[in-house]
């Protein structure tokens, strides 16, 4: 599991910021959270997958405890995969920033029904909880899912987010979630990246402008204080 920390000068500025607070949310309704599990997929969670991230074995105990914690207080747990089509539709990410080799392949694993896009077996998803594909990093981008739908039609106001990529996916998924209104509650040691430097990069980036960063325990004993 990754190593983080929040540079002690920023965690001392947000803190002036935040009129000498630490969080921002200090409370949560259960009922009125979401878990946004980011792209616990088998393209990147299998050990041996091409775009394999390794420390996202590590976190899915973390993932799990907060999951089940959710669901036992009444909340949403929703899971998404990244999913593709074809170079052509995000050209400028699938053949500008990779090789043409590189984007072919990696649209091919996360075709919609393939192996590599299903969700990893070690998540604890239930009946009641939701798969949504996202086509984008972050789940709310114009066009990449209807969450942002979802959320608001069940009186969502809290986000709780975890999964990986730390400084991709959760990342983007994080920064627009709170610039659309949600309160975003961002689960460092329950996201993976390839180095502790990205994890902890992204980590610090949201610290200021757009989560309160928190562990898995302390996201639960929020849920729990709630009761």
């Amino acid at each position: 599991m990754h190593e983080f920390e929040i540079d002690p000068d920023l965690k001392a500025r947000f803190i002036a910021m935040k009129g000498g607070r630490e969080f921002s949310f200090s409370e949560i309704d259960p009922s009125r959270t979401a878990h946004l599990v980011v792209d616990m997929q088998n393209g990147f969670v299998e050990a041996g997958a091409m775009m394999e991230v390794p420390v996202a074995r590590q976190v899915v105990p973390n993932i799990n405890a907060v999951s089940r914690a959710l669901r036992s207080h009444g909340g949403l747990n929703l899971f998404f995969r990244f999913t593709t089509t074809s170079t052509s539709d995000w050209s400028v990410y699938f053949e500008q920033f990779q090789s043409a080799d590189f984007g072919k392949e990696e649209v091919a694993m996360f075709q919609n029904g393939s192996h590599l896009h299903a969700i990893h077996p070690s998540l604890d998803v239930q009946a009641d909880d939701l798969v949504m594909n996202k086509s984008r990093f972050s789940a709310f981008t114009p066009g990449s899912s209807d969450a942002f739908d979802l959320l608001k039609q069940r009186g969502i106001d809290t986000v709780l987010i975890s999964g990986t990529l730390t400084d991709c996916c959760c990342e983007a998924t994080a920064r627009d979630a709170q610039q659309l209104g949600f309160r975003v509650i961002f689960l460092a040691d329950a996201c993976a990246a390839l180095t502790d430097a990205e994890h902890n990069a992204a980590v610090n980036a949201l610290a200021a402008w757009y989560a309160d960063i928190r562990s898995a325990k302390e996201a639960i004993e929020l849920l729990d204080q709630a009761q």
